[in-house]
Protein backbone atom coordinates (compact mmCIF):
# COMPACT_ATOMS: atom_id res chain seq x y z
CA UNK A 1 0.00 0.00 0.00
CA UNK A 2 1.42 3.15 -0.78
CA UNK A 3 1.72 6.29 1.47
CA UNK A 4 -0.93 7.87 -1.26
CA UNK A 5 -3.63 4.98 -0.57
CA UNK A 6 -2.76 5.02 3.16
CA UNK A 7 -3.70 8.78 2.82
CA UNK A 8 -6.49 8.35 0.95
CA UNK A 9 -8.40 5.95 3.33
CA UNK A 10 -7.50 8.25 5.71
CA UNK A 11 -9.10 11.13 4.14
CA UNK A 12 -12.15 9.05 3.42
CA UNK A 13 -12.88 7.51 6.94
CA UNK A 14 -11.91 11.11 8.28
CA UNK A 15 -14.50 12.36 6.38
CA UNK A 16 -17.34 10.04 7.45
CA UNK A 17 -16.92 10.24 10.98
CA UNK A 18 -17.40 14.34 10.15
CA UNK A 19 -20.33 13.85 8.55
CA UNK A 20 -22.24 10.56 9.52
CA UNK A 21 -22.98 11.32 12.90
CA UNK A 22 -25.17 14.37 12.54
CA UNK A 23 -27.34 12.67 9.59
CA UNK A 24 -27.50 9.68 12.26
CA UNK A 25 -28.58 11.81 15.13
CA UNK A 26 -31.48 13.08 12.93
CA UNK A 27 -33.04 9.63 12.87
CA UNK A 28 -35.31 9.11 15.80
CA UNK A 29 -35.30 5.74 18.19
CA UNK A 30 -38.54 4.60 16.62
CA UNK A 31 -37.53 4.97 13.21
CA UNK A 32 -33.92 3.21 14.02
CA UNK A 33 -35.84 0.06 15.19
CA UNK A 34 -38.63 -0.44 12.44
CA UNK A 35 -37.48 -3.83 10.33
CA UNK A 36 -38.21 -3.16 6.71
CA UNK A 37 -39.26 -7.45 6.62
CA UNK A 38 -38.44 -10.44 8.30
CA UNK A 39 -35.69 -10.75 6.97
CA UNK A 40 -34.23 -7.57 7.38
CA UNK A 41 -32.26 -5.68 10.28
CA UNK A 42 -33.20 -2.60 11.82
CA UNK A 43 -31.12 0.85 11.56
CA UNK A 44 -29.86 -0.21 15.30
CA UNK A 45 -29.22 -4.11 14.37
CA UNK A 46 -27.23 -2.34 11.04
CA UNK A 47 -24.97 0.12 13.10
CA UNK A 48 -24.91 -2.78 15.58
CA UNK A 49 -23.21 -4.85 12.76
CA UNK A 50 -21.02 -2.24 11.88
CA UNK A 51 -19.72 -1.69 15.86
CA UNK A 52 -18.98 -5.81 15.73
CA UNK A 53 -16.80 -4.69 12.39
CA UNK A 54 -14.96 -2.36 14.04
CA UNK A 55 -14.56 -4.36 17.07
CA UNK A 56 -13.37 -7.36 15.19
CA UNK A 57 -11.25 -5.14 12.96
CA UNK A 58 -9.55 -3.69 16.13
CA UNK A 59 -8.64 -7.07 17.62
CA UNK A 60 -6.90 -8.10 14.32
CA UNK A 61 -4.98 -4.77 13.89
CA UNK A 62 -3.61 -4.49 17.85
CA UNK A 63 -3.15 -8.31 17.99
CA UNK A 64 -1.20 -8.55 14.43
CA UNK A 65 1.49 -5.72 15.12
CA UNK A 66 2.45 -8.16 18.57
CA UNK A 67 3.05 -11.77 16.68
CA UNK A 68 3.66 -12.58 13.52
CA UNK A 69 0.86 -14.93 12.72
CA UNK A 70 -2.32 -14.60 14.61
CA UNK A 71 -5.36 -16.83 14.34
CA UNK A 72 -8.81 -15.38 14.80
CA UNK A 73 -12.59 -17.06 14.87
CA UNK A 74 -14.96 -15.59 11.97
CA UNK A 75 -17.04 -13.67 12.66
CA UNK A 76 -20.76 -14.96 13.10
CA UNK A 77 -22.82 -11.64 12.70
CA UNK A 78 -26.19 -12.94 12.05
CA UNK A 79 -25.37 -14.60 15.99
CA UNK A 80 -23.45 -11.42 17.63
CA UNK A 81 -26.28 -8.90 16.18
CA UNK A 82 -28.81 -11.27 17.66
CA UNK A 83 -27.13 -11.92 21.14
CA UNK A 84 -26.55 -8.58 21.52
CA UNK A 85 -30.43 -7.35 21.51
CA UNK A 86 -29.08 -4.08 19.23
CA UNK A 87 -32.78 -3.43 18.41
CA UNK A 88 -33.42 -2.61 22.05
CA UNK A 89 -30.43 -0.05 22.54
CA UNK A 90 -31.19 3.70 22.45
CA UNK A 91 -30.35 4.90 19.22
CA UNK A 92 -28.18 7.72 20.39
CA UNK A 93 -26.07 4.63 22.57
CA UNK A 94 -25.58 3.40 19.56
CA UNK A 95 -24.43 6.39 17.05
CA UNK A 96 -22.08 7.22 20.03
CA UNK A 97 -20.22 3.96 20.21
CA UNK A 98 -19.94 3.95 16.55
CA UNK A 99 -18.25 7.42 16.16
CA UNK A 100 -15.72 6.70 19.37
CA UNK A 101 -14.66 2.86 18.00
CA UNK A 102 -14.31 4.29 14.55
CA UNK A 103 -12.12 7.16 15.65
CA UNK A 104 -10.09 5.25 17.88
CA UNK A 105 -9.55 3.27 14.69
CA UNK A 106 -8.67 6.34 12.57
CA UNK A 107 -5.85 6.45 15.21
CA UNK A 108 -4.78 3.37 15.38
CA UNK A 109 -4.46 3.40 11.90
CA UNK A 110 -2.07 6.35 11.67
CA UNK A 111 -0.13 4.95 14.06
CA UNK A 112 0.77 1.60 13.31
CA UNK A 113 3.73 0.64 12.57
CA UNK A 114 5.64 -0.38 9.53
CA UNK A 115 7.26 -3.46 10.80
CA UNK A 116 3.95 -4.74 11.44
CA UNK A 117 2.61 -5.11 8.21
CA UNK A 118 4.60 -8.09 7.13
CA UNK A 119 2.45 -9.72 9.83
CA UNK A 120 0.09 -12.60 9.30
CA UNK A 121 -3.39 -13.13 10.03
CA UNK A 122 -6.13 -15.60 9.41
CA UNK A 123 -9.75 -15.66 9.75
CA UNK A 124 -11.80 -19.33 10.05
CA UNK A 125 -9.10 -21.13 8.64
CA UNK A 126 -8.55 -18.70 5.26
CA UNK A 127 -5.10 -19.00 4.15
CA UNK A 128 -3.25 -16.66 5.92
CA UNK A 129 -2.85 -12.89 4.79
CA UNK A 130 -0.02 -9.80 5.70
CA UNK A 131 -1.65 -7.32 7.82
CA UNK A 132 -0.61 -4.90 5.12
CA UNK A 133 -4.36 -5.87 2.65
CA UNK A 134 -6.01 -5.68 6.32
CA UNK A 135 -4.32 -1.93 6.54
CA UNK A 136 -6.63 -1.68 3.05
CA UNK A 137 -9.20 -0.78 6.05
CA UNK A 138 -12.39 0.06 3.35
CA UNK A 139 -14.15 3.09 4.79
CA UNK A 140 -17.04 2.40 3.00
CA UNK A 141 -17.78 -0.81 4.92
CA UNK A 142 -17.99 2.27 8.00
CA UNK A 143 -20.26 4.07 6.61
CA UNK A 144 -23.45 4.94 4.14
CA UNK A 145 -22.25 3.39 1.22
CA UNK A 146 -22.04 0.24 2.97
CA UNK A 147 -25.52 0.44 4.60
CA UNK A 148 -26.71 0.88 0.56
CA UNK A 149 -25.06 -2.42 -0.77
CA UNK A 150 -26.13 -6.32 -0.37
CA UNK A 151 -28.76 -7.78 1.77
CA UNK A 152 -29.43 -4.14 3.00
CA UNK A 153 -30.82 -3.05 -0.73
CA UNK A 154 -33.39 -0.18 0.22
CA UNK A 155 -32.94 -0.37 4.00
CA UNK A 156 -31.09 2.83 3.69
CA UNK A 157 -29.75 4.30 7.17
CA UNK A 158 -29.18 7.87 5.49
Amino acid sequence: MTQGEVTQVLAELTNILDTVPARLAQITDSDAALKTGPDRWSKKEILGHLIDSAGNTHQRFVRAQLAPHVDFLRYEQESWVVAQSYGTEPWTDLVNLWVAFNRHLLHLLKTMPESALPHEISIGGTPPMTLAPKSRFNPSQAGPSFLRKGRYDGLRIL
